[in-house]
């Protein structure tokens, strides 16, 4: 049975959260990409990310700290957080003060950023094939496939948006699961069964983990 078959959705889920996150991958590209396309400047973006990844002095035991605000700010130049929060939130966006959207924003981005410490740690040089690009206007996905260690590939999909003069991230797919999708269906879940208050809470304490946090809690059962 092909590798990849043999992978829970749970388990899918968390080795997207970890690789499209950091992007910790390098590209192995069947062909080249236009210079001012989407493909080609996320693979620049990914190239810096790679450098931050890499460094031996933030790998150095006492560096946690620095080590995540410095994969922080090279994320930011990867995803474009305010666009995937409003879109995890849903039809519950509108909804919303200014002020609570900056507040969910910071705390979904926050929610993503849990995920990066640990990867940072077990980084192993897995590889993205580049399968091509779709440009509609000011969209674009960037179909990929993760190869691991293994030799498991795994298709992953970068849905892209044009800000001014760059391409960000505001989802990622994998084996057509939406990772805004899959955020913003557990959200709705929260307000409609109780509030958008509680939501926010549980976002506060904790209470909602990441993908990798569902997987090891399936792995477990």
């Amino acid at each position: 049975m092909h590798g990849r078959a043999s992978m829970s959705l749970a388990s899918r889920r968390a080795f997207v959260l970890a690789l499209a996150s950091l992007l910790a991958v390098v590209f192995a590209t069947g062909r080249a990409a236009s210079a001012a396309g989407p493909a080609e400047q996320l693979r620049g973006q990914i190239d810096r990310m790679l450098k931050t990844l890499e460094d031996p002095d933030l790998r150095k035991e006492g560096k946690a700290q620095e080590r995540r605000v410095a994969v922080r700010k090279a994320a930011e130049e990867i995803f474009d957080f305010s666009e995937t929060a409003k879109r995890a939130l849903g039809r519950h966006w509108a909804g919303r003060t200014p002020a609570e959207q900056k507040e969910f924003v910071a705390l979904f981005s926050d929610l993503l950023e849990r995920s990066y410490p640990s990867k940072m740690e077990v980084y192993g040089g897995e590889k993205i094939t580049f399968a091509g690009e779709a440009l509609d206007g000011e969209q674009a996905t960037v179909r990929t496939k993760i190869i691991t260690k293994q030799g498991t590939e795994v298709p992953v999909d970068y849905r892209m948006l044009h800000r001014a003069d760059r391409w960000l991230v505001y989802d990622v797919m994998i084996e057509g699961i939406s990772l805004v999708g899959n955020y913003r269906t557990q959200f709705n879940k929260i307000i409609q069964t109780s509030s958008y208050p509680e939501l926010v809470n549980k976002l506060k304490t904790k209470q909602i983990g990441t993908p990798e946090d569902d997987a090891k809690r399936t792995s477990q059962r």
